[in-house]
């Protein structure tokens, strides 16, 4: 039987924090997405695009860190933040049916980084991802193979380009 990987969102008790005060110590300064500025970015509360007319923030978020305080692991110096859009007020997550078995903002041929963390926080390896078509098959592979390491406790998915974090999969239980 094939693990199943999930795609997890930002908690929500973390995102009532962001929408108050970001990882880097800001205010949040919602705002309306228009197409030109937010349209089609993805929102790391629900795990899918902005729409255009939506009330958004962009935050600055540390995933390593709030899993760290979770946890009791030190990351260190790996622990980094970075700029992710969520929804300006409380949302109702992911969909409580997605597809069966799939990860979000998998557009064909962009560029993931896939950063392997252990137990303590620490990075124990990574892998750029062109995501195939279908893209399924070609995450299920590299979390995977991620996972065939018993040090690996979690992967952070992140966008190449930008290096935003997009998601985080936990070693499945």
């Amino acid at each position: 039987m094939t693990p199943t990987y999930t795609a997890r969102p930002i908690p929500p008790a973390a995102l009532a924090e962001l929408r108050r005060t970001d990882d880097a110590g800001r205010t949040a300064v919602p705002y309306t997405a228009t197409e030109a500025d937010g349209a089609g970015n993805p929102l790391r509360c629900c795990l899918r695009p902005v729409a255009a007319g939506e009330r958004i923030a962009l935050v600055s978020y540390a995933p390593l860190r709030r899993w760290a305080a979770e946890t009791g692991a030190d990351p260190g110096a790996y622990d980094e933040q970075g700029p992710v859009f969520i929804h300006a007020d409380a949302c109702e997550g992911p969909e409580a049916t997605p597809a069966p078995h799939t990860y979000p903002f998998a557009r064909p041929g962009a560029l993931r980084t896939l950063r392997r963390y252990d137990a303590e926080g620490r990075i124990v390896g990574g892998r750029l991802l062109e995501i195939p078509d279908p893209p399924t098959e070609g995450f299920d592979q590299a979390f995977a193979a991620a996972f065939a390491d018993p040090a690996v406790a979690l992967v952070h998915v992140r966008a190449v380009e930008y290096g935003c974090f997009h998601y985080e999969v936990r070693r499945p239980g």
